[in-house]
């Protein structure tokens, strides 16, 4: 199958057709109409075969993950998800793949009710781009810079199952069956906090997805806002799977240090606590609260059972 072929057979006319896609695939742009009183939100997100994934991960996980990803940033920034943009770069054209691959892009599409509208295909190492579009109403985007001294810092669900998943296939480790196939679905098909995003716009100070590890995520927000934090490990929430399979200090290192979870990290002050919390378990979220902004500009102080705890070395960065 050659890349028009492609094109017309695994993209264009599928999926949901969003009435605010004037023109989609098959033009040399793609056509959107922004609602009045609205603002765009944009996200781009590379994932690379070796990096980002195990090069033997389903297709159909695959699919889905790569869009997940992208809709949990509009998700940090509160906004709905209506559009994506695909780059897909494969070493061939295989049916098998792409049926499976594709069937996992669109269904988590459709179900977030967003319309893929265009993109491009090479032939090269297996590298997929992804560009998700959002609307926001103006002036309600969630952003990193928001949080300010004596807010309280939360999560929306359990941390460390990707990590889990990832350290098990890259260390060897025997996990229970049901505890591996759990961590391993974590991964496979992280969930985007969507329904959370939205909530949190008016109610939260600042918010941002776990992506690269609470702890390094968490700082990107101190660095915006330019205030400390102090996070009691003993609170992050983590699964029955995680604290099955390893002792403390490991449990540790994955919830906080390792990213991939998806979840949303946020602030919220005094005033809005109880009604973030009351709001959140109507859409199913159970927040939980792990600490605290403090005045310590840009300082993290970790404590576990109330005593000092340090881990070191956690959060992925390119390059580094």
């Amino acid at each position: 199958m050659k890349e028009f072929e492609l094109i017309n057979h695994y993209f264009k006319g599928r999926g949901i057709i969003r009435r605010d896609v004037e023109l989609g695939i098959g033009d040399d742009c793609a056509l959107v109409s922004v609602p009045a009183g609205s603002q765009l939100a944009v996200t781009t997100d590379t994932l690379v075969a070796g990096v980002h994934f195990f090069e033997d991960i389903p297709p159909r996980a695959l699919g889905h993950r790569v869009i997940a990803v992208n809709l949990s940033d509009l998700a940090a920034m509160g906004a709905e998800p209506t559009w994506v943009s695909l780059g897909l770069t494969l070493p061939s054209a295989d049916i098998e793949w792409l049926e499976a691959f594709t069937e996992g892009m669109h269904e988590i599409a459709e179900y977030y009710n967003v319309q893929v509208i265009g993109g491009d295909t090479t032939q090269g190492p297996l590298t997929i781009t992804v560009c998700a579009k959002g609307i926001i109403p103006t002036g309600k985007a969630l952003k990193r810079s928001g949080a300010r001294v004596g807010d309280w810092i939360y999560v929306t669900g359990p941390l460390g199952d990707a990590g889990l998943a990832i350290e098990a296939r890259k260390q060897g480790w025997t996990l229970e069956p049901k505890h591996g196939k759990a961590a391993l679905e974590k991964f496979h098909y992280p969930a985007p906090r969507v329904a959370a995003g939205q909530v949190l716009r008016g109610l939260a100070t600042s918010a941002i997805d776990i992506s690269d590890g609470l702890l390094a995520d968490l700082k990107h927000i101190l660095r915006s806002s330019l205030v400390g934090a102090k996070i009691n490990a003993d609170k992050v929430p983590q699964s029955d799977a995680l604290r099955s399979s390893l002792d403390e200090d490991a449990r540790m290192r994955l919830a906080l240090g390792f990213g991939d979870d998806y979840e949303l990290l946020f602030t919220v002050n005094d005033n809005n606590k109880n009604a973030v919390e009351t709001r959140l378990k109507q859409y199913g979220v159970e927040p939980v609260c792990i600490g605290q902004i403090t005045a310590n500009n840009g300082e993290v102080q970790l404590l576990n059972k109330g005593q000092p705890y340090q881990l070191t070395g956690l959060g992925f960065e390119h390059f580094s």
